[in-house]
């Protein structure tokens, strides 16, 4: 069967587990191309335990010669609590960003900031490339979830940084997402593929859906955003079908349109 041209993804039904609030627009264009959309959030943001560490930080942030953030979450938990605390943005003006993305540099631009280095590759060992020359004898301010690699931090302070390390938010599994994760995948309506954005999307639908269904899901396909969230899925034991070139979403859904042109 020839795909539709425009709608290449009719049929398809795909399901989408970002968080519920950034879930639309990876929906939204996934329906443009023709897909069935489920939505079933495996993550939800919420605030730290504790705001101390970023208190800390925003209160000294003329110490600081590089501000990176890794995520459009993490720039909105950050200008959140700017707003709550009564920092103004200009305190910012003499800080170097970088920004994981284009989305995280969209975001960073949107509140009036410049970005200085966005990496080749939207990856934390990407930044180290593009920030190891650049940040001996200064000090770096990484903000982001509670949950992450160390890879930033770590290579960093290897090349003369020193890097504090505060969060801005955290990712939890929501367990209002359980009982309708298990139910829809032993159904007859499950979705062909299941696209993941995040290392922690992954997590989160393992312990979602448990070992016991796990095993019965070898007609999905997982798509993945990246190398990093594909060895996630890997180290779980999920095969993945489908990986990004580009770690956007636009990158997802293009390898999304690829496979399944491939496929018919």
């Amino acid at each position: 069967m020839k795909p539709n041209e425009k709608r290449p993804l009719t049929g398809t039904r795909i399901l989408v587990g970002r968080a519920r609030h950034q879930a639309g627009s990876l929906s939204m264009h996934l329906r443009a191309l023709g897909a069935s959309v489920i939505e079933i959030p495996f993550i939800e943001i919420r605030k730290p335990q504790s705001f101390a560490p970023l208190d800390a930080a925003l209160k000294n942030l003329k110490t600081f010669d590089w501000l990176i953030l890794t995520s459009v979450n993490g720039v909105e938990a950050l200008w959140q609590r700017m707003r709550r605390q009564r920092v103004p943005r200009s305190r910012l003006k003499h800080l170097q960003i970088a920004a994981i993305g284009p989305a995280t540099k969209k975001a960073i631009v949107r509140h009036g900031l410049k970005v200085k280095m966005v990496p080749e590759e939207y990856v934390a060992e990407s930044v180290v490339k593009g920030l190891r020359d650049k940040v001996n004898g200064m000090r770096v301010l990484l903000v982001r979830a509670k949950v992450a690699r160390d890879v930033i931090p770590d290579e960093l302070r290897a090349a003369g940084a020193t890097v504090d390390v505060v969060e801005a938010y955290e990712t939890v599994v929501p367990e209002k997402s359980r009982t309708r994760l298990r139910a829809l995948m032993k159904s007859a309506r499950r979705p062909h593929i299941v696209a993941f954005t995040s290392s922690s999307t992954v997590r989160n639908f393992a312990d979602l859906l448990g070992p016991d269904q796990i095993a019965g899901l070898k007609d999905v396909k997982y798509a993945s955003i990246g190398p990093v969230t594909s060895a996630t899925l890997r180290q779980l034991n999920f095969p993945v079908a489908i990986e990004a070139k580009e770690f956007t979403m636009g990158g997802l859904i293009r390898a999304i349109v690829i496979a399944r042109y491939a496929q018919k």
